[in-house]
This record gives C-alpha cells, sequence and structure tokens, in this order.
C-alpha cells in the first residue's frame, strides 16, 4: 500500500465499510447475532439461522412481539412524550400523536380485535386509505400475533376479495371512503362488493374517514368508533416465535395471479432496524418522512416497522403530491420540519417537469438527507433533486429492494460510513449481503458489464415463502441460480464495486433478437437535455420482432416539432446504438402510472400495439383500474 493510495479522497471510509463488510460475510451468524440484541426478545434464540435451501429461519427459537419493539419499548423512557406520528389528511386537517398516545390508540385497537375473537394465528386484511388507523390497526394485530394483509385501497373488489380468500381472513378493516385529489373514493362500497365473493370473512370494521352514509350489515358490519366505547384500555402483548408471520403482502406475477410474500417477525424486525441506521443515520431529533403508501412494502417497512422500532418521528401524508398545489409536499417539509426525505425518482421527475420555482418558495432547510426508492434514479433527476431539493448539501441515498427482500439491500448508507457518492448508482451492498452480477449461467461478469442481480446468501429480512405456494417459491426466485436468489434485475458493477440497477429484466424489448431494457431506452432519452420524462414500450413487428415506440415528456421550454423528434432518434443512437432506433415518437403531457409512481408499461403497450388495455386487476403496484383505463384513454387521444 503506498502513501498515494492511503491519501486519496474516501479511503479510510472505504477501507472501514468494507472491514465491516467483509466481516458481516465472513461470519454472518455472529454478525447478525449483535445486531439482532439490540432489539428487546422475551426469549433469546437458540439458533441465529436455520438454512435448509431455499427455506431459511432466523434466530430460531426466539420469542419476541413486533407491537413491543415498535411501541412499548418507548413509552417506558423520556420517548413516551416523543412525537411518533405527524398525520396530514389531504383536506388539510391533521392529527399529533405522542408515542403514549400511540400505545394507547393500539391497546384500544387491540382489545376491538380481541372482543372480535381474533387470536393468534389468525388473519385480518386491512383496506385503509393513509390515515392514522392504518399502523395502529397493524400495530394492534401484531400485539395480539394476529398475520396482516395491507391491500392497497386502489384495488378493485376482485382483487379485495382475491387478496382475503387467499390468506382466509377473518376480519376486514376499511372506512367509509377516502379522499383522492379532492374526491371521494367510495371504500366501503368496493368492500360490500369484495365481502359478496368472500365468505372466509366474518366481519367487517369501518372507521369513520369521511363522514359518508354507508349501508351496514347487522351482524357482520361495526363502526370502529362505537365498538371502541367497549374497549379495554391495556392489552397484553402477545409473545410469538421468531418465524411467526408478522404479514403477507401481495405482489403481482407474470402470470397475473398474485403472489402472497410472507414476512416473518423476527428477522424481518432484526434486518429492517439494522438498514435504517445504516441508510438513514436516524438521531432522536430526525423527522422522517417517507411518501409511498403503506400498502406496498416500502409503506411497511420505511414508515411503520423500521422508523418506530427507532422512536423516530414519522409524518404521514394521505393525499397526491401535487393536490391542491405543486407546492403540497415542500409546504409539509416546511411545517413539520422534516429531516430525512424518502421518494421515488418517477415524482421528482414530475416536479422538475414544472420547474424549481415551488421548492424555491419555501424554507427546505431542515432537510438533512434524501432518498430514493421504486426504481433506479436517472442522473439528471439525482442532481435536480440534489441541487433544488436538497440545497447541494444533502446526501442522496438510492435504494434498492424488493417486497421479497423486506427491506434495503443496496445504498450508500451514512449511518456507517458516507462514502463519494455517484448519480445514477445505488452504491454498494449493505453489511450481510452478498450481491453479485452474474450471466445467464450464474458465472459473475467483468466490472462494467451488465448482469443479472443475485443474493448469494441468506439474510434476514428475506421471506420466508410465497403464501400456500412453496413449490412457486422455489420455481421462481431459487431454481434459476441453485442457492442463489434471483432477483429478476439487471444491474452492472463499476471497477470500484458500485451497483447500477437496470430495471426488471422482464421489461425488456427485443428488436431483431437484441434484448434493450425500457430503463436503459428511458434513461438514454432523458439524458437529452429537452426531456424530463419517457417511457418505452413495444408493438409487434413482422420483420424485427418489436419496434420500439417512445412516450416522451419535455421540459418547460421546449416544444414539440419534427426537428426536436428527429434530434431525439438521434441521440438514442448515439447513445444506445442504432438497434435503439424507435419506430414512433409520442410527445404526450403525462404518461400513465401507479399510485406509488411506477410507469404503468402495460398501459404503454397497449396503446402502442393499437390494443385494449385488457384487465389492470394484478398491475404492480396497482394504481386503481378506474385511473388505468382512464390513462389508457386519455394517451390514445395525445397519439
Amino acid at each position: 500500500m503506498t502513501d498515494a493510495m492511503v491519501s486519496q479522497p474516501g479511503y479510510w471510509a472505504r477501507k472501514r465499510y468494507f472491514e465491516l463488510y467483509d466481516r458481516s460475510l465472513r461470519h454472518p451468524e455472529e454478525f447478525w447475532a449483535e445486531e439482532a440484541r439490540k432489539l428487546d426478545w422475551f426469549k433469546t434464540w437458540d439458533k441465529v439461522l436455520e438454512w435448509k435451501p431455499p427455506f431459511a429461519r432466523w434466530f430460531v427459537g426466539g420469542q419476541l412481539n413486533a407491537c413491543h419493539q415498535c411501541v412499548d419499548r418507548h413509552v417506558k423512557t423520556w420517548r413516551k412524550s416523543k412525537v411518533a406520528i405527524y398525520w396530514e389528511g389531504e383536506p388539510g386537517d391533521t392529527r399529533v400523536l405522542s408515542y403514549s398516545t400511540l400505545y394507547g390508540e393500539i391497546n384500544r385497537c387491540a382489545s376491538v380485535l380481541k372482543n372480535l375473537g381474533l387470536r393468534k394465528g389468525d388473519t385480518a386484511a386491512l383496506y385503509l386509505p393513509m390515515i392514522p388507523e392504518l399502523p395502529i390497526f397493524m400495530l394492534a394485530c401484531g400485539r395480539i400475533g394476529v398475520t396482516h394483509t395491507v391491500i392497497f385501497s386502489g384495488f378493485s373488489a376482485q382483487s379485495l376479495a382475491d387478496r382475503m380468500n387467499d390468506i382466509g381472513a377473518k376480519l376486514l378493516v376499511t372506512a367509509d371512503g377516502g379522499f383522492r385529489r379532492g374526491n371521494v373514493i367510495p371504500l366501503k362500497e368496493i368492500a360490500d362488493e369484495a365481502l359478496a365473493l368472500s365468505p372466509c370473512v366474518e366481519k367487517a370494521v369501518v372507521v369513520n374517514r369521511v363522514g359518508k352514509s354507508v349501508p351496514m350489515q347487522r351482524g357482520r358490519d361495526f363502526w370502529y368508533h362505537h365498538l371502541l366505547e367497549d374497549a379495554v384500555p391495556s392489552v397484553e402483548t402477545v409473545s410469538v416465535e421468531s418465524s411467526h408471520p408478522l404479514y403477507i403482502l401481495y405482489t403481482s406475477g407474470t402470470t397475473g395471479k398474485p403472489k402472497g410474500i410472507v414476512h416473518s417477525t423476527g428477522g424481518y424486525l432484526v434486518f429492517n432496524h439494522s438498514n435504517y441506521q445504516w441508510v438513514f443515520d436516524i438521531k432522536e431529533e430526525s423527522v422522517y418522512w417517507c411518501t409511498a403508501d403503506v400498502g406496498w412494502v416500502t409503506g411497511h417497512s420505511s414508515i411503520v416497522y423500521a422508523p418506530l422500532s427507532h422512536g423516530a418521528a414519522i409524518v404521514l401524508y394521505e393525499g397526491s403530491p401535487d393536490y391542491p398545489s405543486l407546492d403540497r409536499w415542500w409546504n409539509i417539509i416546511e411545517t413539520y420540519g422534516v429531516t430525512t426525505f424518502y421518494t421515488s425518482p418517477t415524482a421528482i421527475r414530475m416536479f422538475m417537469q414544472h420547474g424549481e420555482e415551488e421548492p424555491a418558495r419555501h424554507d427546505l432547510s431542515s432537510l438533512e438527507l434524501l432518498g430514493t426508492v421504486g426504481e433506479p434514479i436517472n442522473p439528471e433527476a439525482w442532481l435536480w433533486y440534489y441541487k433544488h431539493i436538497g440545497g447541494e448539501r444533502c446526501p442522496i441515498v438510492d435504494t434498492w429492494w424488493q417486497t421479497e427482500t423486506g427491506g434495503i439491500m443496496i445504498s450508500h448508507a451514512p449511518g456507517i460510513q458516507l462514502l463519494a457518492l455517484k448519480p445514477g448508482s445505488a452504491g454498494f451492498p449493505l453489511p450481510g449481503i452478498d450481491a453479485a452480477v452474474v450471466n445467464e449461467s450464474g458465472e459473475a461478469v467483468a466490472p462494467g458489464e451488465k448482469g443479472l442481480l443475485v443474493i448469494r446468501k441468506p439474510w434476514p429480512g428475506m421471506f420466508l415463502t410465497l403464501h400456500g405456494d412453496p413449490e412457486r417459491y422455489k420455481q421462481t426466485y431459487w431454481e434459476r441460480f441453485p442457492g442463489s436468489y434471483h432477483t429478476g434485475d439487471y444491474a452492472v458493477k463499476d471497477e470500484e464495486g458500485y451497483f447500477w440497477l437496470l430495471g426488471r429484466a422482464d421489461e425488456v424489448i427485443k428488436v431483431a433478437g437484441h434484448r434493450l431494457g425500457t430503463l436503459e431506452l428511458e434513461n438514454a432519452v432523458i439524458s437529452h437535455p429537452a426531456v424530463v420524462e419517457c417511457g418505452a414500450a413495444s408493438k409487434p413487428d413482422p420483420i424485427k420482432g418489436e419496434a420500439i415506440v417512445l412516450f416522451v415528456i419535455l421540459r418547460n421550454g421546449y416544444e414539440a416539432s419534427d426537428d426536436l423528434s428527429k434530434e431525439l432518434v438521434a441521440h438514442i443512437r448515439k447513445v444506445v446504438g442504432p438497434v435503439a432506433t424507435p419506430e414512433r415518437l409520442f410527445f404526450v403531457a403525462k404518461l400513465p402510472k401507479t399510485r406509488s409512481g411506477k410507469i404503468m408499461r402495460r398501459v404503454l403497450k397497449a396503446v402502442a400495439s393499437e390494443v385494449d388495455i385488457g384487465d389492470v386487476s394484478t398491475l404492480e403496484d396497482g394504481a386503481s383500474v378506474d385511473e388505468a383505463k382512464a390513462a389508457y384513454e386519455d394517451l390514445k387521444k395525445a397519439v
């Protein structure tokens, strides 16, 4: 080792990080046992890991409780008076819950659940808007050992029924309605349709959110505020084994049948408690806001279980990012003094389209750390986010993870060591995560070469199985590369070890035998200064198999023209190559997206191919069916 090497910027930070990382891979059970001891256990585990590939059980024999980790242990300290949740509804109504207030609400909710006959081992479905009752019911379920499934409030009645029937839910919790861009979404009416298809559900609890008169079936439906009248103020936590299912969360499958991802209690909580600290460097005075919907894994881990396990103050917001005005998010950051802001690249690009004037009108100086999630962030959006939201002082953590992984797997980690940032790169695998980029044969590829991302060792946050379908679990995730978890994502690892995620391997366009990722195409177009966002799709081609169609949103100040269209085609040919030449390019005002901000490429493909959109009930991170169909019709008119 030379003096010049030691003097390089970031040398010691890299050395400390990789010493920790290497130790976590050499001695994984010892490493994770140390992390697990940071939680409260009613009974210590007998064995750290039981690994019977591809099934893992972590902290075998250990006993704990998720609600105790997230709330009870804090009310025994000075944190009892600390804010747990700042909540803001779309119409502007607000609530502030301290940890002691949250503790009381959860206990009374748990009493309601017990009075309705729910016990450890039962399952409950939660179909609620982004209101405090959603995390309250999640934690109340955990308190008494009931496994919950949260079903995104944009799903249709059929999708809701399918999920309830799959887990055999005894109880449905819903609301009279929810607010969406000034409109009331009739959740109870949708729930009633689903209940007619779900004979397993015995009772339904209805939260009064919008003050709407709704039909209530005698003996089945109960208003939550009425049930609270008979609730007791304290319910004992139920000790559950580490591998007890905390929740089941559904994600769409390629067959159209949703997959029920089963997450444990012990391993999941240990993993998220650790990576939340590593990635977000949480401090006692931090105010943390993740803009995801609790109906998705980001909301489970990064709004409820991870931050509350640390005793953090979180922001929970019900509405849309740009309703009733474009500055809604920036106003919330200013109002609550948000220090950590975690959102999607798609949302950032939406705000880019409207310029920096709106965020500039607000005091965002409280921000200390920015994060992105949901998809890889392109360098242009990264730089805009860094400059106009973070004021060129806030590091950005670009996190990669999945519903199946339970928590963040690849990211920069300011809570350990902040290494040099590269716009567009997710950074490095977190401690304990043995990530690799391999070819179709499972062999590691050279630095700079695109391949498939795999995880070669079990980790505590990994899901237990697919609910009711262990064979599908093995076939989908483990058979392609025996002994390694197949993520289904493309990635590149550069010369310095940084990972660059390139999107889903199944989101490819095959042009004359060449496989081009939709994200690769989109990022190439976005790198042109005139473009703020792009959606790539394909249409059938009798010669090439598939042809590329691009839907492009321009930045303010640019106008659609034939010359600009030719310029963009030349640009993508230069960046990707002649094989990426699009057959058609459409300038549009907006792209169809799910409520979590992901582009609905199925809608784009239907428009490009001039076919009907078909069934959208299993759209990943689902927009509502009506929204997806409306987006399809709007886009058809635009092109």
